[in-house]
């Protein structure tokens, strides 16, 4: 992967102001050593200008920079792309659709679809990981505010499994949201499995279906959730939680269920790389460069 150097507004813009320029540095991000073939691995090509491909000598397959990429088959520009993740990288707010369409002047359905191809490889990305150590885990209820009497795990609003590793110091270290339909053991189970490494120390609330995860490979670390008489408890998870909701109804007013999942993987990349905000730009490349597109139906059926 290319050196991950910061960029100023200035240094950005000047870096980037062409096509040509966006397509090198992608080129050197997907091949930092040189091309190599994706089919047969030849490091020999021809350049075939007038469709910006690149032809391997030896089996004569047409490759491209944004081939396999969310970027595949776009109709909008480098630039607006290149554009659109540097203000996704440079504000922990995010970036909306209305934001984007008025900035990079294409339409509200181009920016929206956009964002969430992006916000699919930032989900990819994170995915090749998995939280370890000791795990702060907890669920959470993400939409507007109800009637009295439907709170806690009572509510309809989304629900949202959380995932929080700590460090040696017990501070945050890395994080995993999964919006799921309910609280039962085997949905638990299966969060923890795909994301937490076995043998990690979870430490939970009494629900019983945390309890469960002893069974799971999972060493278990339990207390009723009191902040009065253990303020400590849990605490990193849900200063992370009222962020997270603080982040969805800031910049993504409206948002329904549907799509909570996306603006929450968002949210888990930034935090990941919370101490490299100045490199964004070039993470968010990346990722995008090394996971593929997805279709609109996708989102919309």
């Amino acid at each position: 992967m290319a050196k991950q150097e910061a960029l100023s507004f200035m240094e950005f813009k000047n870096k980037f102001n062409s096509e040509d320029a966006c397509r090198e540095h992608l080129f050197k991000m997907r091949w930092p050593d040189g091309f190599k073939c994706p089919r047969c691995g030849n490091e020999t090509y021809y350049v075939i200008a007038t469709r910006n491909h690149y032809e391997c000598t030896s089996c004569h397959y047409q490759a491209s920079v944004i081939v396999g990429t969310v970027m595949e088959k776009t109709h909008i520009k480098l630039e607006k792309w290149f554009w659109a993740i540097y203000f996704i990288g440079r504000d922990k707010r995010g970036c909306s659709a209305m934001m984007l369409s008025k900035e990079l002047e294409i339409s509200y359905k181009a920016a929206w679809f956009m964002l969430h191809r992006i916000r699919k490889a930032m989900a990819d990305r994170d995915s090749k990981y998995l939280l370890a150590g000791v795990v702060e885990l907890d669920d959470a209820y993400f939409g507007a505010p109800e009637e009295e009497g439907k709170r806690g795990r009572g509510t309809s609003k989304a629900k949202v499994i959380v995932g929080l590793s700590l460090n040696d110091e017990s501070h945050p270290q890395f994080l995993k949201m999964e919006v799921v339909n309910d609280l039962k053991k085997q949905t638990i189970a299966e969060f923890a499995h795909s994301n937490i490494e076995s043998g990690s120390t979870i430490s939970s609330d009494a629900y019983h279906s945390y309890r469960n995860l002893q069974k799971e490979g999972y060493k278990l670390e339990f207390k009723t959730f009191n902040p009065k008489e253990d303020p400590e408890h849990l605490k990193w998870l849900h200063t992370i939680v009222s962020n997270a909701k603080a982040f969805v109804a800031g910049t993504f007013h409206g948002l329904d269920e549907k799509h909570l999942q996306r603006y929450l993987d968002e949210f888990c990349y930034r935090f990941n790389r919370r101490f490299f905000v100045n490199e964004l730009f070039n993470r968010i490349v990346n990722s995008c460069i090394t996971s593929h597109k997805i279709k609109y139906t996708e989102l919309t059926v």
